[in-house]
């Protein structure tokens, strides 16, 4: 049985033991498919409740109920919509301690980092309300007399947003606030590892849709594996696919979206970098290090995969990281005192033990970790001891992503060599350096430095802030959402030219006489 305390969450949190698969905005639909999943908590391997996959027949009425919801929350003006989004902040506000045990007890991240990412939630509805009234076009000086070019923004339409596991609910929150003060519809496919959290959220959002009488079929949710996302990636009634998970995945929704040449934004897989000089400030570093390394047990996409550092203080900022290592706490998340919790599942377990096992084939050298818990407190069997390995940029392990608490570690004489290591990969999502000699820090950030979509000086690749654009390059897919002027990519940019004189000049001086 289940705490009392993870039994009263659930219930206030609306999850029963069977749970529906599809909702509208304001109402779960009666799950017609036959087919449900388990979801087991990697915390202590016991179920929490069962759901329902969406069977064709749901997936048809949610796309049809967008469409229609499309033509009327499209013409709601702008300030009007990001009040909408102001509530669901609020009430994410008065949800945010069970919201986020929840999370952290279906995922397996520690509480503060449940915590954390609804409070990304909130923050992402506060810049989005502020957004709603900043949809800026252009005016632009025309070549012809007596008219005016501008640029309008329009809404796109229905936007499909494919979430990850180790996000569970601020991803969607980055897409979806954004989206909805934008004028689109949203339709949200979880991932299958936690769609409880993603049923929480629709359900601590519903009563602001039917309060602010918000028509039916603007924020959806589809319960449903990789089918369903297929089924998104190839449906012409989705104008924008917003997709979060692995290089693999990304490619096959680029493939099915490009097919149909609809818009995709892409957020895959990170291999990042910290690299440290001999300028560095080491006790921050070491701080960064460890947070980048093991934090959500490195299931983070911007988790720090290669610590890159130089040669004269290598030894020295090896042996402090070895010894805080021994010290890390892991255990129950939802416990305070514990830094690290659980893998996902044992999948990734398995994941992390075939991974340890290649880099040494390859000629690589554990210093620390390579074992999967056992006994008391780790009965899930998805606890691990985060892992050091000594290793060569070019080995083939270090050059894929493994979802999983593993840092290789290597040594660098220049920084020109450092950063040539760093970007010598095939993905390109954070980045980060620790120094405090300017001209080192500069040079990182130069068109000669990092490759990256984030680029950090004197912090750690991850912990990115909702007020930036949020992305990669390279296989890391190339998009960006969240902060900024992400919003472009959720609408439809159009110019037009007005003439106002009583003549009509052609372009490019062309005569045409009648």
């Amino acid at each position: 049985m289940l705490s009392v305390k993870i039994e009263n969450i659930l219930s206030k949190l609306g999850i029963n033991p069977k749970n529906e698969s599809v909702c509208t905005g304001k109402q779960w639909l009666t799950a017609l498919g036959s087919e449900t999943i388990s979801i087991i908590s990697p915390v202590d391997g016991k179920k929490i409740a069962d759901v329902t996959l969406a069977s064709t027949t749901e997936y048809e009425k949610v796309i049809q109920q967008s469409q229609l919801a499309f033509d009327n929350w499209k013409k709601v003006p702008a300030p009007k919509r990001g009040e909408v989004v102001r509530q669901i902040g609020n009430k994410l506000r008065e949800n945010k301690e069970e919201l986020g045990a929840l999370v952290s007890y279906e995922m397996g991240k520690s509480l503060e980092e449940g915590l954390g990412e609804v409070q990304e939630m909130i923050d992402i509805c506060d810049f989005a309300c502020g957004l709603s009234r900043q949809l800026y076009g252009l005016t632009i000086a025309s070549e012809r007399k007596e008219h005016i070019m501008m640029e309008q923004w329009h809404p796109l339409g229905a936007v499909g947003i494919i979430t990850a596991f180790n996000f569970p609910v601020a991803v969607w929150a980055w897409n979806a606030m954004i989206a909805a003060v934008c004028g689109d519809v949203c339709i949200w496919k979880p991932s299958e590892k936690t769609p409880l959290s993603a049923i929480a959220v629709q359900n601590i959002i519903r009563p602001v849709l039917i309060n602010s009488n918000i028509p039916e079929g603007v924020f959806n949710i589809i319960l449903g594996d990789f089918r369903i996302g297929e089924k998104m990636a190839k449906d012409t009634r989705i104008q924008l696919i917003s997709a979060t998970g692995s290089t693999k995945m990304g490619k096959r929704v680029s493939q099915l979206v490009a097919s149909r040449l609809g818009k995709s934004i892409l957020e895959l897989g990170g291999n990042n970098a910290l690299i440290i000089t001999d300028d560095a400030d080491l006790k921050n570093a070491l701080k960064a290090a460890v947070f980048g390394s093991v934090g959500t047990a490195g299931q983070r996409c911007t988790s720090i995969r290669r610590l890159i550092i130089q040669n004269t203080i290598y030894d020295k900022f090896i042996a402090q990281l070895v010894k805080i290592y021994k010290q890390l706490n892991i255990g129950n998340p939802l416990n305070k005192q514990n830094h690290i919790g659980p893998l996902i599942d044992k999948i990734a377990v398995s994941n992390y033990q075939n991974a340890i096992n290649e880099a040494e084939n390859q000629g690589a050298k554990i210093l620390y970790g390579n074992k999967v818990l056992k006994g008391k407190g780790y009965e899930s069997g998805c606890y691990v001891l985060p892992t050091l390995i000594e290793a060569q940029n070019h080995l083939k392990i270090v050059q894929e992503e493994t979802f999983a608490p593993i840092t290789y570690i290597m040594k660098y004489n220049t920084l020109k060599e450092a950063i040539a290591m760093q970007n010598d990969v095939k993905q390109g999502l954070s980045s980060a350096i620790f120094t405090n000699n300017l001209k080192e820090a500069q040079y990182f950030l130069s068109h000669s430095g990092s490759d990256c979509g984030i680029a950090n000086v004197n912090i750690g690749t991850s912990g990115a802030e909702i007020g930036g654009a949020f992305g990669g390059e390279k296989e890391t897919g190339g998009g960006r959402e969240s902060g900024s002027d992400s919003w472009k990519a959720y609408m439809r940019r159009q110019t037009n030219t007005v003439n106002y004189g009583n003549d009509i000049p052609l372009a490019q001086g062309i005569k045409f006489e009648i």
